[in-house]
């Protein structure tokens, strides 16, 4: 008796777990997905390219069509917390393998690193003593 209540138990235990909702969810990270394009590499497209220059400038396609070959679709995506925050298609136009035309959103500029000369001080690593020094 003792067996069969035990098993009662541990099926509707199961049974249960299987139609509740599932109130934890697992963690997913936040990652950017897809190619981000951005507009200065926009800016080095030119009409007449051949499919390398392109690829070398905008990177590998996410989608290449297999019934339109002469178009390439570069799509970037950004979610956070499942919430889709921004979502980019850039699309790239061949005719004989060379670029006629490009259209969509990109992402804004990147910004330019700035990098210290070697004969300039940097003010961070200078201490208040060799500030006086610099001054006289």
């Amino acid at each position: 008796m003792a067996h069969r209540l035990l098993l009662v138990i541990i099926v509707s235990v199961l049974a249960i777990g299987c139609t509740f909702p599932n109130v934890v969810s697992p963690y997913k990270l936040d990652i950017p997905q897809g190619n981000a394009i951005t507009a200065d590499q926009v800016a080095r497209l030119k009409t007449g390219m051949t499919r390398s220059q392109v690829r070398f400038i905008l990177g590998t396609p996410l989608l290449t069509d297999p019934f339109h070959a002469n178009r390439w679709d570069y799509v970037f995506t950004d979610a956070r917390n499942r919430e889709l925050l921004q979502k980019k298609t850039f699309v790239v136009f061949f005719e004989n393998d060379r670029l006629t035309h490009f259209e969509g959103e990109t992402l804004p500029a990147a910004k330019p690193i700035l990098t210290l000369s070697a004969s300039a001080p940097s003010s961070a690593a200078s201490t208040p003593a060799t500030r006086k020094e610099q001054a006289q």
